[in-house]
């Protein structure tokens, strides 16, 4: 095997989950000597990323409601034929297409079904999306050689829609790029939030946690919010002009995990809509204690190595974070990191490269 064509349905120009994911792949299946293409959204994008991979990006952009977020995604047939032809041009091994069934860049390749194909699921829950197009789905998923989903929650979601199996993998993360710069820890509370700003991911629930406490307590916790998104200006609002709550917008993976390696606590408050907490283990491989929501996919992440709190309440994440606080340790810190390592890349790929084969295997014997 020399070439794998990933394909992500969401623009690389969007901070999003499965974004950083099909970058972070790139990087490892290039460490493996192998080719790497990306096909993404978002032709006016011309943005150099962290990664080795060629990228080739199609169409306009626009912002979709979905599973209570707003997809970047291509509308354009014209895009999904671009993409296929760049693919074909490739001649890829394998190609792996991250949220196979989200419109529309990847569509006319995995209706082509010219290559070895491996799809992996993020998603989790139900939704007209889904709900509505079941017959739609079953025809893209006969493109599909190998399945993969990230959760048992997004297992159950792709089943129920197209009655396709998967197997269920984690989540990885290049765990190593956590820890190159120098653990900073001051004598102030800070508590960082990294995501972007829609309601289910719960910053609002954050901001009445620590306005709470600020108004009541002798020493403010100071709250650092990452991101950006629609929910922007109302989450400003909220934090009524408090100087302890600092907003600095969308920033690199570099400056995240500068972050991270400043933070007293990582938040991931979240009302729902996360098949999986990759956050909570990118926090942890930083060697920075997590409090989080009990939502599902948190719960799965966390492997009793977060302290939870009820999804929505700022008063149990108030008492979450004076918790989590007092009861931090040099061996809690060091059992979490070690927890994330059970989500490397490097294991993931692994994983991956067996499945290729398996897709290749099961492509040839089907032509």
């Amino acid at each position: 095997m020399k070439r794998v064509a990933l394909i992500s349905p969401y623009a690389l120009s969007v901070f999003g989950g499965v974004q950083e994911q099909v970058l972070a792949m790139s990087r490892e299946l290039s460490r493996r000597d192998l080719e790497v293409l990306i096909v993404a959204p978002d032709g006016r994008d011309k943005a150099i990323y962290d990664t080795p991979a060629s990228v080739a990006r199609f169409g306009g952009r626009v912002a979709i409601p979905a599973n209570g977020s707003r997809a970047p995604l291509t509308l354009s047939p014209g895009a999904a034929r671009a993409a296929r032809a760049a693919v074909t041009a490739f001649a890829p091994d394998v190609v792996h297409f991250h949220e196979p069934f989200a419109p529309l860049v990847g569509w006319a390749t995995l209706r082509a079904h010219a290559f070895a194909s491996v799809a992996t699921f993020h998603r989790s829950g139900s939704g007209p999306a889904l709900t509505l197009t079941g017959p739609l789905l079953r025809e893209l998923a006969k493109g599909i050689d190998v399945a993969v989903s990230v959760s048992a929650a997004a297992h159950d979601t792709v089943r129920r829609a197209a009655g396709l199996e998967s197997d269920v993998l984690f989540n990885g993360f290049e765990t190593e790029r956590f820890v190159t710069s120098t653990r900073q820890r001051g004598d102030e509370v800070l508590l960082l939030s990294v995501g972007r700003l829609e309601e289910r991911k719960g910053v609002a629930t954050a901001i009445e946690a620590v306005r709470s406490h600020n108004d009541a307590a002798a020493q403010p916790w100071r709250l650092v919010v990452v991101g950006d998104g629609p929910e922007r200006d109302k989450l400003r609002a909220l934090a009524g002009g408090d100087e302890q709550i600092v907003f600095v917008g969308a920033v690199s993976d570099d400056e995240k995990r500068g972050w991270l390696r400043r933070a007293s606590l990582f938040l991931a408050p979240a009302t729902h809509g996360e098949s999986f907490g990759l956050v909570l283990l990118e926090a942890m491989a930083s060697e920075c204690s997590v409090v989080a929501s009990d939502i599902e996919g948190y719960q799965s992440a966390a492997g009793g190595h977060a302290t939870l709190f009820r999804a929505g309440d700022s008063a149990a994440l108030t008492a979450a974070i004076k918790l989590a606080l007092r009861s931090e340790s040099a061996a809690s810190v060091a059992a979490a990191r070690q927890h994330a390592e059970s989500w490397s890349m490097r294991a993931l790929i692994d994983e991956y490269l067996e499945r290729y084969e398996r897709a290749r295997q099961r492509f040839y014997v089907n032509r």
